[in-house]
């Protein structure tokens, strides 16, 4: 490997072996290339891989240079809807390698998911089936376009296995995906050290956390502080899905990392209207991670990590450290969705007020949650495009007329952008469950993948008028 921009950064061994296992890869009958993601490829020095090579590092896993030299399947327990599970782990999935990221530090691991069995697979056969792989490249393209803070879908090989589903038609064809992500430390695996009473682990485990993902706090930063920063970025990732209208569908968790970065894509769904109650998960009879609730779970994890560092972290400051998060995810909140507007912050009370008439004008009209921002990015000077389209009606109504004074004034952030085709088009790039079976329809009926090729080109195109950086 002789790309300069790749950066070996193996750190996880530092732990000790008590927080994970060394596996080996499932042996596959067959490797056919279906998705690389160059652009992060070139960025971390892996671009110039050929395919066979590529396939070789991220389908028979084959390690990479000056890296860990076997894959590591990490522990972890975690509250699973509302219930502790004391038997996680990564069950389908392992590290294969960590990086530094040359363009600004950050330690990124290459992790997979349906590499085969584990010592946590319990009686899973540690397979992701091809259309989990295709609808999380999906998922993490879209939400990287909007903005949201989220693990990259980095290869995807088809790998010859017929799979049988409980939710799916089986047989089912087989994948195995690499992510791209900055840290696999869950809240979970706090929880397990906390559960198995181990302070000392749980210090080391903290020690390692600020040195490898917080290097920016200060010197001397200590377990109170790490919380406090985990608080801080976790009302950002939530506010960021509310903003994006993303609903999770499992946020248990092992589900929530440190880094406040959203990953583990499964029964994911975009809103096609506001609705508070719209749950992604097919299962969750309760709706407990319904979208209006995702705030609400987002704190309620974070009590169970502060429950786990105890132990290091004083009552009163994670305390203190929650009772701000309200706070923090609002004015959150508001700057995401002026953001997804396309117009400028005013201050936090005026903010807040926008955003607020703007949910309850949304979920009275039921105007389509991605049209509403399509029509108006560029706030009132968009006005004559929002009024000539299709729910130009609601627009002219009374009921608008106060959300739209709030408007007035506001000048666009990204002025260059209303000049750019895309808004003059028929309507917004989404991503609906619609669209996804579609894609996903012509690879299993016709083996055509120019649907996902012109779909991921269409979503990165739209991150690209945002000014989205990778």
């Amino acid at each position: 490997m002789t790309d300069p921009r790749y950066l070996p950064a193996p750190r996880t061994p530092e732990l000790g072996d008590e927080f994970f296992d060394v596996v080996e890869p499932a042996r596959f009958p067959r490797h056919t290339l279906r998705f690389r993601n160059q652009r992060w490829a070139e960025r971390l020095g892996l671009g110039a891989l050929g395919d066979d090579q590529w396939v070789d590092h991220f389908a028979r896993f084959r390690p990479l240079p000056d890296n860990l030299p076997r894959p590591l399947a990490l522990r972890y327990h975690g509250h699973q809807f509302g219930s502790y599970n004391p038997h996680l782990g990564d069950g389908r999935g392992f590290l294969f390698a960590q990086l530094s990221d040359p363009v600004d530090g950050r330690l990124l691991d290459l992790a997979t998911k349906g590499s085969g069995k584990t010592p946590w697979s319990r009686t899973a056969d540690g397979r992701l089936t091809l259309k989990g792989g295709v609808r999380e490249i999906l998922a993490t393209e879209m939400l990287e376009a909007l903005g949201v803070y989220t693990s990259k879908s980095f290869s995807l090989v088809e790998t010859g296995e017929a799979l049988v589903r409980g939710d799916e038609p089986s047989p089912t064809r087989s994948s195995v995906l690499v992510r791209l992500s900055h840290s696999h430390v869950r809240f979970g695996t706090f929880q397990r050290l906390a559960y198995q009473g181990d302070v000392g682990a749980l210090s080391r485990l903290c020690d390692f956390t600020l040195a490898n993902y917080f290097p920016e706090l200060s010197d001397g930063a200590g377990p109170a502080r790490l919380f406090e920063e985990i608080c801080r970025r976790s009302a950002t990732l939530c506010a960021s899905w509310m903003a994006a209208g993303f609903v999770h569908g499992v946020l248990n968790t092992d589900n929530m990392n440190v880094t406040g970065e959203s990953f583990d894509y499964g029964p994911w769904r975009f809103l096609p209207h506001l609705d508070p109650s719209f749950t992604a998960a097919y299962f969750d009879d309760s709706r407990l991670y319904a979208y209006g609730r995702q705030p609400a779970i987002v704190r309620w994890n974070l009590e169970r990590l502060a429950e786990a560092l105890a132990p290091l972290v004083p009552r009163p400051q994670s305390d203190r450290a929650l009772v701000e998060l309200e706070a923090r995810y609002l004015a959150e909140r508001s700057a995401r969705f002026l953001a997804r507007l396309g117009i400028e912050q005013r201050g936090a009370v005026p903010d807040l007020l926008l955003s607020g008439q703007l949910d309850c004008f949304l979920e009275r009209s039921r105007i389509p949650f991605d049209r509403f921002f399509f029509d108006w990015y560029g706030g009132e000077r968009a006005s004559e495009r929002a009024l000539a389209g299709p729910h130009g009606a609601a627009y002219a109504a009374e009921d608008f007329s106060s959300l739209r004074a709030l408007f007035a004034g506001r000048l666009p952030t990204r002025p260059e952008a209303l000049a750019d085709a895309y808004f003059q088009g028929a309507g917004p790039t989404t991503m609906q469950i619609e669209e996804v079976e579609r894609v996903w329809s012509a690879i299993a009926e016709r083996d055509d993948w120019g649907p996902l090729d012109e779909k991921i080109a269409e979503v990165r195109a739209l991150g690209a008028l945002y000014g989205v950086a990778m």
